[in-house]
């Protein structure tokens, strides 16, 4: 029997129908020769999974980031703390995790990297992220250009970076959101390495231009962002949503990278073991 490693999806959307989830499993079911793939509704069943798996995708969510019902948040805390805590004394065994929006969030207030803040108003749209110098030069955001462009979809966000928390942990800044030259707003962090196995965004890299297309031209759904949002932004949306060197490239391109990466480092770290 061949011997596969383990990815486990941790969805996070309180079991509220969403695009994400679909996304996240048509990229990582890619790599069902490689993984066997488990998903866990934390906010539902308030079960997190255990330190037996070699990737963790954590998904994006609805509300407070730094709110919970006083179970699932510890649970998600407690496992994310203990795989960090795995991969500092583990010196050839690794786990790697992706924090994507709420989870990115999340991660952000329990690592204390900065301040987790509520929008004045709520982001949505596909917008540009502009990378940093690190972002130019890590792994996964090296392969994209500057902007690159992404579904953003938020109405919290983490600002003012506590540098010397950067700094004691080893994290990085690799993106920023777009440069706003109307508005004095500080600009919000959009991505974050938190260490060579951990990496996480504010925005959604999972989002696919097709089933995206697909999804907001349904009626009920273009009028309720038309009413929330106004046409111009609609229209624009689905402009970039055709593009492929947008969301596509995106979409195409983080993941992937993500999980290709891990599974090359899991590979060189097993034939050491040998």
């Amino acid at each position: 029997m061949e011997y596969k490693l383990k990815l486990a999806i941790l969805d996070m959307n309180e079991g509220k129908p969403n695009q994400g989830m679909r996304c996240i499993r048509d990229i990582t079911t890619m790599y069902s020769s490689a993984f066997d793939i488990d998903e866990f509704d934390v906010r539902v069943t308030n079960v997190v999974p255990g330190l037996d798996y070699d990737v963790y995708i954590s998904s994006g969510g609805p509300g407070n980031p730094m709110e919970g019902n006083g179970v699932w948040e510890k649970a998600w805390y407690k496992l994310v703390g203990d795989l960090w805590e795995y991969n500092q004394n583990s010196k050839i065994e690794k786990k790697f995790m992706f924090f994507i929006c709420h989870s990115f969030q999340m991660a952000c207030f329990y690592f204390e990297l900065g301040t987790v803040a509520s929008r004045k108003s709520t982001s949505f749209g596909v917008m540009p992220v502009h990378k940093t110098r690190y972002g130019d030069n890590d792994p996964i955001f090296k392969k994209l250009p500057d902007p690159l462009y992404a579904v953003d979809s938020r109405d919290y966000q983490i600002i003012q970076p506590d540098l010397d928390v950067f700094r004691m942990h080893g994290a990085k800044i690799l993106a920023l959101e777009k440069i706003r030259t109307h508005v004095e707003y500080e600009r919000a962090i959009m991505a974050v390495r938190f260490s060579e196995e951990f990496i996480g965004t504010q925005f959604h890299p999972e989002a696919d231009p097709v089933g995206m297309k697909i999804h907001f031209e349904k009626p009920e759904i273009r009028q309720r962002v038309v009413e929330n949002f106004g046409k111009i932004k609609y229209d624009s949306m689905m402009e970039h949503i055709d593009d492929p060197d947008k969301i596509e490239l995106t979409h195409d391109t983080i993941l992937p990278l993500f999980i290709e990466n891990a599974l090359e480092t899991i590979f060189a770290n097993n034939s050491v073991m040998v």
